[in-house]
């Protein structure tokens, strides 16, 4: 039983308009899924990815309108890391990134930049045979799209309390220093941890992540929570997620983890062809759709050119 790699990451938006705008537009991503929070059904839930809404490259936010500024602390993931497929690619998103008035600073090795609302990514050669995720823009020649996460980067104080529950429960290889990697069947990626900053203001907020999510097979997810349970990591019971089911919990370092399961997906309640293009909600919260449609903020998506086909 193992798992594969990322499955999604979460975090936190104030400005649900402009995360569209910078996701999609800027970074030619595909909105894979327009929907709530299931906890808190008032506000937007967005997802992001590649052209089929991948396991891999599923990058969601929760709108909090107005939300101040999260700072990142022990606990807490501070950087996501995506593959490109090459130096040429790097070196595109850097000139990409800085006409779009957007920050950019080149090393030997990767690509460092922040959203507008400062939350971080990097981008680096992938090294891996791992399938190519990618979605289709006009503003991203396809060689140099984004081609799903390579990991993300924690902080945390005490990173040798998470070795345990990492390498024994959850499977992770260690792959040098306190970077790990979490490989299954088909994909991988990796789990890093970097010394944690002062405690000031530490805080989640919009441009922080809210948890990190890893892929399981469907029929696995109970024996996950089972194994983490006698770990004594105190995992939530499976959560019905509608497009995936869930078991959240707090590895050692403070930081929230959720094992989500491959599927069903999200062209369970709509056409893949139209994905994201209107609001999905889960039977439960149907008998909202009036109010939530007159009350949540008009999003721009999809594209002119994305919409264009089904018109014609």
């Amino acid at each position: 039983m193992k798992l594969d790699g990322i499955h999604h990451i979460s975090a936190i938006t104030g400005d649900a308009p402009g995360n569209v705008e910078f996701y999609t537009g800027v970074l030619g991503m595909r909105m894979v899924k327009r929907t709530v929070n299931q906890d808190e059904p008032a506000v937007y839930h967005l997802f992001y990815g590649d052209d089929g809404g991948s396991p891999g490259m599923d990058l969601t936010f929760f709108e909090y309108p107005g939300a101040s500024p999260g700072v990142p602390g022990a606990g807490m993931v501070h950087r996501i890391v995506w593959r490109v497929a090459s130096r040429e690619s790097v070196e595109f998103w850097k000139q990409h990134l800085e006409d779009h008035g957007v920050a950019a600073e080149l090393s030997a090795k990767a690509l460092l930049f922040s959203d507008p609302e400062g939350l971080e990514h990097e981008l680096v050669v992938d090294a891996t045979q791992d399938e190519r995720l990618s979605a289709a823009s006009p503003e991203i020649p396809a060689e140099h799209a984004l081609l799903g996460f390579d990991g993300v980067r924690a902080y945390s104080a005490e990173a040798p309390r998470s070795e345990r529950l990492l390498g024994e429960t959850l499977g992770f290889s260690r792959s040098g220093g306190e970077t790990w990697e979490v490989r299954g069947e088909s994909r991988g990626s990796t789990y890093a941890y970097d010394p944690a900053p002062p405690e000031i203001n530490r805080r989640q907020g919009a441009g922080s992540v809210h948890h990190v999510a890893f892929a399981s097979k469907f029929d696995e997810i109970e024996q996950w929570r089972t194994r983490i349970a006698e770990a004594g990591a105190r995992p939530t019971p499976v959560i019905e997620r509608f497009y995936f089911k869930s078991v959240y919990f707090l590895e050692p370092s403070g930081v929230l983890f959720e094992i989500a399961t491959i599927g069903p997906g999200f062209a369970i309640d709509e056409d893949p062809e139209h994905l994201g293009e209107r609001l999905s909600l889960p039977a439960p919260f149907e008998p909202m759709r009036e109010q939530l449609e007159r009350t949540l903020k008009p999003l721009p998506y999809p594209p002119a050119w994305r919409a264009a086909p089904a018109a014609g």
